[in-house]
């Protein structure tokens, strides 16, 4: 009598192999080699009392109505820009009226803003809309040139109860203003070339206000770090140690994040 079993044993097994083989080759799991060690923060300075108030206070918001401004069926699009520039002014005449005011220019460069006149000079942008609080109505973002400091004035103007409301007000050097959904974007100059910081403000429905929500320290190109010289007590000029030297890193769509020192004037400094 002949005994076949081990054959097809053989046989079984060699099938299964094949097609165990198969299935690697067409994309199983493999392995990714080890995985590093998940090392935790080392806390510093256990016993140091938390400070009693924060250095940067960026959640002090002040909304502000719009005195003297309406529009038919609280259509946002019918509001004049320069009337809320003019508002504003009145509000606010020691930042605009008097010698010492330091956005002095603007109250008389809105003379240009009139129909007829030379509209270049104008120092009011041009006004965008788009849904900012979330409440299916279309909100205005408007700019305008804060004369002689150079500097751009950004403000979100929305309507509550028949009533213009500010929800956001900054003033700062500008190189350039986004919206993302319902967040306000300002690009600055970071003092560093090759760097800029990147301030992001977004809408509370709690507040009523747009309020600080991040900001960033960005690559946005080539930067070789400078070096200050001493001299030696030769009387020859000798290098200085060197204060910041940025290391390379991965730019992603936004550039890259690096630690940010804070600017010389607080965004929440310009908040009304």
């Amino acid at each position: 009598m002949i005994r076949r079993r081990p054959v097809l044993a053989t046989a079984l097994v060699a099938l299964l192999t094949a097609t165990v083989a198969a299935c690697d080759d067409a994309g199983g799991l493999r392995g990714a080699g080890a995985t590093p060690t998940a090392v935790s923060p080392a806390r510093l300075w256990p016993s140091l009392k938390p400070a009693a108030s924060p250095a940067w206070p960026y959640d002090e918001v002040q909304i502000e109505t719009v005195k003297g401004v309406t529009a038919p069926g609280d259509d946002i699009r019918r509001v004049d820009p320069a009337a809320v520039v003019r508002a504003e002014i009145a509000a606010h005449p020691d930042d605009y009226r008097g010698a010492k005011a330091p956005y002095r220019d603007v109250s008389a460069r809105l003379a240009d803003c009139a129909p007829g006149r030379d509209r270049s000079r104008c120092p009011v942008l041009q006004a965008y809309y788009r849904d900012l609080t979330g409440d299916g109505r279309e909100d205005m973002t408007l700019g305008f040139r804060l004369s002689p400091t150079n500097q751009t004035a950004v403000r979100v103007y929305t309507f509550e109860q028949h009533r213009l409301v500010q929800v956001f007000a900054n003033d700062d050097a500008v190189i350039g203003v986004e919206l993302a959904g319902r967040s306000v974007i300002i690009r600055s100059p970071a003092g560093i070339a090759g760097y800029e910081y990147r301030t992001t403000w977004a809408w509370d429905p709690e507040q009523r206000a747009m309020v600080f929500s991040r900001d960033e320290f960005l690559r946005t190109g080539q930067h070789k770090p400078t070096h200050a010289r001493t001299k030696d007590p030769s009387g020859s000029p000798s290098p200085a140690p060197q204060l910041f030297s940025p290391e390379p890193s991965p730019a992603g769509p936004t550039g890259s994040a690096a630690p940010s020192p804070r600017p010389s004037a607080t965004p929440s400094a310009s908040l009304r």
